[in-house]
């Protein structure tokens, strides 16, 4: 054999095998027939010249290049891809404008549990889906309901609110709160609670689509 080429094009002679042998004969197959086209080669009928050893010496240094190829195009598609993904992913800074917004929302909906701030309707997404101490599920409709409803609670307020963004549309706050005589049975005790609200941004706009609380001591 005096020439060698891998065909790249799509289509039927995609990835075959261009030969030429000493009768100056062009001959092309797909890499997956090698083992036919062998057969084929070594017959008394083919007439060609060529051993099965001419071909694997040829074809397999074709085919380890290929992989080998391949493997370092993915390799390098994804050491590119993980550093971008990792500095998506950060705790916001103190100085951070939507941090800063995010926070200031959550405490408004800690201090709703005492007043009717209306800050629900801003503060929570159309398909909100939440999950109370209890284990209940609830909705922006409950919220909304439960914001216009009677209260017994008072001197309520954000502890701790601390927000991680993922990419540049997504947040989770992880927040604690207190209230006095929430829980109507206890009018003076102090119930506090954790939870981890999801953000998205949506339109230009930031809302909890998802919340999760948890009932805890008080510090």
């Amino acid at each position: 054999m005096r020439r060698a080429a891998v065909d790249g094009a799509m289509g039927d002679k995609a990835h075959c095998i261009h030969l030429v042998d000493e009768c100056n004969r062009d001959i092309t197959f797909p890499i997956a027939d090698r083992a036919a086209v062998l057969s084929i080669s070594n017959s008394p009928a083919s007439g060609n010249p060529c051993t099965a050893r001419d071909f694997t010496a040829i074809l397999v240094p074709l085919e380890g290049e290929m992989h080998l190829r391949i493997f370092a195009v993915a390799t390098a598609a994804w050491l590119l891809l993980v550093p971008a993904h990792a500095q998506q992913s950060h705790w916001a800074s103190a100085d951070d404008k939507t941090s800063k917004y995010i926070i200031d929302m959550e405490r408004k909906w800690a201090e709703g549990v005492c007043v009717d701030n209306g800050v629900v309707t801003s503060l929570l997404a159309d398909d909100f889906q939440g999950t109370s101490t209890k284990g209940a599920h609830f909705t922006k409709a409950d919220e909304l309901k439960d914001e216009k409803g009677a209260r017994t609670a008072h001197d309520c307020g954000l502890d701790e609110a601390k927000v991680h963004f993922f990419g540049d549309s997504v947040a989770v706050v992880y927040g604690r709160e207190h209230a006095l005589g929430k829980d109507k049975s206890q009018p003076s005790a102090k119930v506090c609670q954790v939870w981890t609200d999801t953000w998205l941004k949506r339109d230009g706009t930031w809302q909890i689509i998802a919340s999760h609380d948890n009932r805890v001591e008080c510090r």
